[in-house]
Formats: structure tokens, sequence, C-alpha cells
């Protein structure tokens, strides 16, 4: 038993090392722009917007889909927007009514947006929203707004659900365009502790690989999850 126990913390250790040295390197933001750009293309204007809840609103992801989906949505004005998020729709105060409020913010008319409310993992969403039409429904071209981790397994839930020409616009975020750098003996404070004014990678691209790494080993669980279920 002590022996598995050793192997098994060897093998974990050696996982997170594996990690951790990755983290230094361009292949997570890599591997997550993959996940998000990965079958996405957009080939015609789509005749509906589908919005892929998130985590409501206010938050990050609700609040970046929303903002990605107006943006969508002015360069197709002729695009249907769905917003597919579960809730009641008819509470005002609700994330589904709430997102809307959003769109209609960014200058969306409020006749374009409906609802898809039951839905509660993609699969289901996509079923829903699926439910209904007819083949030459199905054959018109829709774009999905999810977060870009996420856009992937989207993509092939919807085709699978018979959706035939699904293309992808991920909510990819921006960083700060200003130099981030400063002198660290500026700020004054204890000198023992070596300075990192000038050193990103330490600061912020570490960080940002090792969470871009928790999504990225979350969403392919996700898609081997879905694979072995058959929904994609």
């Amino acid at each position: 038993m002590l022996r598995f126990i050793k192997i098994l913390l060897i093998i974990f250790g050696g996982i997170f090392l594996i990690l951790i040295i990755l983290s230094f390197t361009k292949i997570p933001f890599r591997a997550y722009d993959n996940l998000g750009l990965c079958n996405s293309k957009i080939t015609k204007p789509p005749v509906t917007i589908i919005l892929l809840s998130g985590s409501g609103i206010p938050s990050e992801s609700g609040l970046l889909r929303a903002y990605f989906t107006a943006q969508f949505g002015e360069a197709n004005p002729k695009a249907n927007i769905v917003i597919s998020m579960p809730g009641d729709i008819t509470d005002s105060m609700g994330d589904p009514q709430l997102t809307a409020r959003e769109l209609i913010l960014r200058g969306i008319a409020k006749q374009r947006i409906s609802f898809e409310s039951q839905g509660r993992n993609t699969r289901q969403q996509a079923l829903k929203l699926s439910e209904g039409r007819t083949q030459a429904q199905l054959n018109l071209p829709i774009t999905l707004v999810t977060a870009p981790d996420h856009m992937k397994r989207a993509i092939l839930v919807f085709r699978k659900c018979g959706f035939t020409t699904v293309s992808g616009f991920p909510t990819f975020g921006s960083s700060v365009q200003t130099d981030m750098t400063f002198n660290d003996s500026d700020l004054k404070g204890n000198k023992f502790v070596p300075s990192i004014g000038n050193n990103l990678q330490i600061r912020y691209q570490f960080w940002t690989g090792l969470k871009l790494e928790v999504l990225i080993m979350r969403e392919y669980f996700g898609l081997t999850y879905y694979k072995l279920r058959g929904w994609i």
C-alpha cells in the first residue's frame, strides 16, 4: 500500500513539475488559442448568433460574452440573437434578462433578442435549440459566442445535434498595452527581497500560464466525456 502511495506521489509530482515548467513557455497560450480557433472560422454571415451562458451577470465570463455578442451583432445587423442561459426569463433581475439588458445597452435592438432558458449544459442547449427546426433551418449558418476554451466542444456538439453550418466567435480578452515594468527601488520596502519589476514572466506569464493549464485540462476532460457519451 505504501509503495502504491509513493508511486502515485511520484506520478503526480512529475505531472506538477511538468506543468510548472510549461507555464514558463508559450505552450499553454498556444493550446488555449487552438481551442478557441479550431473549427470556428466564419465562412458565411450568420442568420442566428447564439450566446452560450457563462457565469451570469455580473461576472467576467458573462460580461465578456455579452460584449462580444453585441460587437458581432452590430457587424451582422440582420442576424437574430439567442441568449441560451438557464433562468426565469420573466424575472427582470434574472441572468437572461440582465444579459439582454447588457446587449441593449450596447446597441442591440430588443426585438432581435430571444431566449433559450432550459439547457443546463452545452448538449442540452444544442438539443433545445434544434427542436422543431426543419432540415432547411438546421442548414442555415449560426455563430456561437462562448469562451475560447469552450469553443471547440460547443461547435462539435451543435454539429452533432444537426446544425450543419456552425462557426464561432471566441471571447478572447485583451491585455494592457502599456509597459508594466517598474523600478523596484522607486517603491522602497525591504531590499533583501529579489527585484521583479522588470520581470514580466514571473509577475504575469507564469501565473497566467498556470491558470490556462487548468482551463485546458478541464476542457479536455470535458471533450473526452462528451466523446464517450456520443455527444460529439
